[in-house]
């Protein structure tokens, strides 16, 4: 038989394979052996592969450090922050310049993540993850920029300072609002992931810098968002509350990044003051977590049970499970007494996602239900990163702690960073405050709306 017509049966019978995939699940998707360092890897390499097919931003005419629609531009930061911790659980580095490039490439002109270009779309909580991706980076000893540009902790402090400039007293006894700007929706709502997201990066900037100050913001952080309401006694996160009406109407979503991103900050907490609240909050936040593991068809594995029982999930929330697996694997190197809690609920949900990656063009591609054994049909960044972090979490007990200033750390901070302008041109002068600047974050007006036929996962 030629080459010629080799090559277009194995193309015919490559097609029919997918088509049956696709059709039937027949094919078994992505392989993991949760016990074998290098199934593992594998598994990763291949959905690292499938997620970085969506990144357009490396490819000539095209920006980097942009997702295409219908992506916002907070996820692409995020998906960098997976993309650090790919490197860092696996070694591979054949998306390093890819994220470098991005990473810069979108600093602003003040190195603080308020880019021009995304004035509509840059909330406190957009801003916030580019931040967290720049501290994993600080944290986890990846290669250092160019000595030119902007370095890792200080694109990280910069951040928090725009951010604790806009801190609002005004409304609400304190807090930050999840919209930068006033003329984007949702600058009236004060959101816990915002919050959140600030809290999670002052406590890991105490640690690594050994500064009091961010020590200090941390605890503020939290006090005010347990004193609002947006936390309950029992620790249970809530989605918001309006201006308003001084945040009395408490939206009572629940999302898994919320506990999430406060379960490591406490951690961190607790592992550079030793204060046994923090442990108490630890073991409190992830208690709670097990509500996301609670879905009848596999009460094992992580679900975002807001949505995905009712085939409510958006863009952004396909996400957010990457960020739960991600901030609960990081806890056990803050707080070590709580891996063996961690990888209860890790193992089978890494497993699961593995299932669920047997769809899409390549029979690999991942969903976002992994409570179900068959591909769901969905494909997207979020299904993929979720999956990846939940398997590399796996490997978390075969990398070492998050370095410090004063353990190893090699990147270069600066405490004044983020100096530029801080008002708000659209605010009167005498409303004018530091918290004002560029911005606008993903709807979390549309999520609530999605979301009100799953009040039953919503409430505590």
């Amino acid at each position: 038989m030629g080459l010629f017509l080799r090559t277009n049966l194995n193309r015919t019978l490559l097609a029919i394979t997918i088509l049956l995939c696709n059709l039937s699940h027949l094919c078994l998707g992505i392989q993991l052996n949760i016990d074998d360092e290098a199934s593992i890897k594998a598994a990763t390499k291949q959905v690292a592969e499938d997620l970085m097919v969506f990144y357009t931003g490396d490819q000539p005419g095209d920006t980097p450090g942009n997702l295409p629609d219908p992506y916002y531009w907070w996820q692409c930061g995020a998906m960098f922050g997976s993309l650090f911790d790919y490197y860092f659980y696996t070694g591979d580095d054949q998306f390093n310049d890819a994220v470098v490039e991005g990473m810069l490439h979108q600093v602003g002109p003040y190195n603080d993540y308020m880019t021009p270009n995304q004035t509509r779309t840059t909330g406190n909580d957009d801003q916030g993850f580019w931040a967290l991706s720049a501290m994993s980076a600080a944290e986890q000893k990846f290669p250092n920029p160019p000595a030119d540009k902007p370095q890792w902790l200080a694109l990280a402090q910069a951040v928090f300072n725009t951010q604790a400039q806009r801190w609002d007293t005004q409304y609400c006894g304190g807090g930050l609002r999840w919209q930068i700007f006033s003329f984007n929706v949702g600058y009236d709502y004060k959101n816990t992931i915002s919050n959140g997201v600030f809290f999670n990066l002052a406590a890991r900037l105490a640690a690594y810098t050994g500064n009091q100050t961010y020590a200090d913001w941390a605890e503020k952080a939290w006090d005010w968002t347990t004193a609002v309401g947006q936390m309950s006694p029992d620790y249970h996160f809530y989605d918001g509350a309006h201006t308003g009406e001084n945040c009395t109407d408490i939206n009572r979503i629940q999302w898994t990044y919320q506990p999430g991103v406060y379960l490591l900050g406490a951690a961190v907490m607790y592992n550079i003051t030793e204060d046994q609240k923090w442990r108490t909050h630890v073991d409190g936040i992830l208690n709670t977590t097990e509500r996301f593991f609670s879905l009848p068809t596999d009460p094992n594995v992580m679900a975002e049970t807001a949505c995905e029982p009712y085939g409510t999930c958006n863009t952004d929330n396909y996400s957010f499970k990457a960020y739960l697996a991600r901030w609960m694997a990081a806890t056990t190197k803050m707080a070590p007494w709580t891996y063996d809690a961690v990888m209860e609920m890790i193992r089978p949900s890494a497993a699961a996602a593995a299932l669920q990656c047997s769809g899409g063009p390549n029979g690999k591609m991942c969903g976002t239900k992994w409570t179900e054994s068959k591909w769901d049909g969905t494909t997207g960044v979020g299904q993929q990163m979720s999956a990846l972090e939940v398997m590399q979490s796996l490997l978390v007990s075969r990398v070492s702690a998050p370095v410090t200033n004063s353990t190893g750390g090699i990147s270069v901070g600066d405490p004044a960073a983020g100096s530029g302008p801080t008002f708000n041109p659209d605010l009167p002068q005498g409303e004018i405050q530091h918290r004002d600047r560029v911005g606008a974050g993903f709807l979390t007006t549309l999520i609530i709306l999605s979301g009100i036929g799953s009040v039953w996962w919503m409430i505590s």
